[in-house]
């Protein structure tokens, strides 16, 4: 499933629910002015890599190198705490699911040139709404944050490495957030359908051993980072 197939999903589900709601009863009146409220969100991602490749190192340019993305999944908790009429801040720890294929094009052995980035990340985002001032039952938001992930599936102390088939990633990785989305509030509960890119900060690859000498896989690579999209489906 492709970046482009996910967004038409998030604007699909927003607009779907915005003409749903067109001159309807407002709903949850006071729903707004709570201090402290409680939700949860599901959706998917597509993750890739932020790639910047040392010059002259191995014969390797960026297109020699490949990222495969594949579709994941987002599940989690959502805290938001109320600081002004249109701003509110929110906490929204969970659990991210995806995999990457990385392809060495240099490298002719289909053994070497081919590894698999497999991620099951503790998203701990936090993050500033915006919103504007409710329309009957709906309110458009942007967000912005920063955020903490522990890879729960990393091999970053693995001793092994390229040289015996281990890609290795860090463990502790930072990324900021940005997003735009739609409150839409129905008779019991608040929908809010979310489309965000997340960018990190810091970068994942954990290089190979300086024992096996010089490495065609990590040695050209500069920075690796993850860049990704996600689409949230947030009930509140």
């Amino acid at each position: 499933m492709s970046k482009k197939y996910l967004i038409f999903i998030g604007f699909l589900a927003i607009s779907t629910a915005i003409f749903s709601q067109k001159d309807r009863v407002e709903n949850l009146p006071t729903f707004d002015k709570r201090i402290l409220h409680y939700g949860f969100y599901l959706g998917l991602n597509q993750n890739d890599f932020k790639l910047n490749i040392k010059e002259n190192s191995f014969g390797v340019k960026p297109r020699n190198i490949t990222i495969e993305p594949t579709t994941g999944f987002n599940v989690g908790l959502i805290v938001d705490m109320r600081l002004h009429k249109n701003l509110n801040l929110r906490f929204e720890p969970g659990l991210i699911s995806n995999t990457k294929k990385i392809i060495f094009n240099a490298l002719d052995n289909p053994k070497d040139s081919i590894r698999e980035a497999s991620s099951t990340f503790l998203h701990v985002p936090l993050v500033f709404k915006m919103s504007t001032d409710r329309y009957q039952n709906i309110r458009p938001y942007l967000l912005a944050g920063i955020s903490y992930d522990f890879n729960l599936s990393s091999n970053e102390k693995n001793q092994d490495d390229n040289f015996s088939g281990e890609f290795r990633m860090k463990t502790h990785n930072f990324m900021y957030e940005l997003g735009i989305g739609i409150d839409i509030y129905f008779y019991y509960f608040k929908f809010s359908p979310s489309i965000r890119g997340v960018f990190s900060l810091t970068n994942e690859i954990k290089f190979d051993n300086e024992a096996n000498g010089a490495s065609p896989w990590t040695d050209p690579i500069n920075f690796m980072g993850t860049r990704g999209l996600f689409i949230n489906f947030a009930f509140e």
